[in-house]
């Protein structure tokens, strides 16, 4: 019994250990009501900021994972929050229900794009082409459609208003909770087979399909699985807001901002969606202050942040940790020999 109880806390160190930065980020940003909570005004600013971290880690399961630039992280917000506006509002869905279905298209669109991209063996720049084409495509569908979405006056979304959604400080905790869970599905796809495919597209897709890894397969499931994911955080924030227009999921107010956060943050980590956020939603904040000097400003802080930076805030703290482990290990002092052994005396 107690052989087979030491054996389960072995197996399940590594889990621990694995989730345990999912665990924390999650404890940690659930405080930041007891600073902001008061003010209505600053809790818009932190929901914001955890809305961008899970743009930023659906956005990473693509492009950090798989190396497929989607230049259409606000498309598929918007497909997902208009879609979950007019289901619910239009035709009368449970606000659940109206917000999976939405999450299902956004998913179909990104699985489509995929498909695309991989079937015609586009590259990094030519995906991006593709995506920028389907972005803009959709915003003209936006303002075009005017009785269904609104056009640039925008469309205002009542279902969950009088859920706690509508409240102050309880769409942060749902925020909170959908940040935790797709953290935790990004480190279970990190741990399991599908994370080492990934991790072979990235670093080598030749060398990644002569080992056995079907490309299409695991692309166009990088592809629906990170778009389903950013559809459904815009759907959220379409019934949190009550109100959606086609700026709001525009190519300058997200993708720049959502490459930017992860590209800080470091492509392909765990935390960095939620490090970049983090930092970009203060110093977006710090900045209102500047008026005209704000751009000017902004760019310089991004320019000396990737000069200082260039992997990422956490691949170059990891570096350096293990930096500092390595050089640990070398000054640790050998452990002390025993008393040497005769063998040449008889006995």
């Amino acid at each position: 019994m107690i052989r087979q109880a030491a054996t389960v806390g072995r197996a399940a160190t590594p889990a621990v250990r694995a989730y345990a930065p999912v665990v924390l980020t999650g404890a940690l940003t659930a405080l930041l009501p007891l600073r902001y909570g008061d003010s209505r005004a600053m809790m818009g600013v932190v929901i914001g900021g955890v809305l961008f971290a899970c743009y930023a880690v659906g956005f990473n399961v693509i492009f950090g994972s798989t190396g497929q630039l989607f230049l259409c992280t606000g498309a598929l917000a918007g497909l997902g929050g208009y879609s979950s506006a007019i289901l619910s509002d239009r035709h009368g869905l449970p606000m659940v229900l109206a917000m999976l279905l939405a999450s299902l298209v956004a998913a179909v669109a990104g699985g489509l794009l995929s498909w695309i991209a991989v079937s015609r063996s586009l590259g990094v720049i030519f995906t991006g082409i593709v995506t920028l084409a389907f972005a803009l495509s959709f915003q003209n569908l936006l303002l075009g459609q005017r009785d269904l979405t609104g056009g640039e006056t925008g469309l205002v979304v009542e279902a969950g208003s009088d859920t706690l959604l509508g409240e102050q400080v309880a769409p942060f905790y749902v925020f909170v909770a959908l940040l935790t869970v797709y953290l935790a599905l990004f480190r279970a796809l990190q741990r399991s087979h599908v994370g080492w495919a990934f991790r072979a597209l990235r670093d080598d897709e030749i060398a990644a399909e002569l080992a056995g890894v079907d490309v299409k397969q695991y692309r166009v499931l990088a592809g629906t699985l990170g778009s389903g994911m950013i559809g459904l955080a815009g759907a959220l924030y379409a019934h949190s807001e009550r109100f959606i227009s086609p700026s709001t999921f525009s190519f300058g107010e997200v993708d720049v901002l959502v490459i930017v956060m992860l590209a800080f943050g470091g492509i392909g980590s765990l935390l960095g969606p939620v490090v970049g956020a983090a930092a970009f939603t203060i110093l977006e904040e710090w900045m209102e202050s500047f008026d005209e000097y704000r751009l000017i400003i902004y760019g310089s802080v991004i320019l000396v942040l990737f000069l200082v930076l260039p992997r990422g805030v956490v691949p170059t703290v990891q570096g350096l940790v293990g930096r500092l482990r390595r050089r640990r290990a070398r000054r640790a002092p050998a452990p002390a020999a025993g008393p040497p052994v005769d063998t040449l005396t008889p006995r």
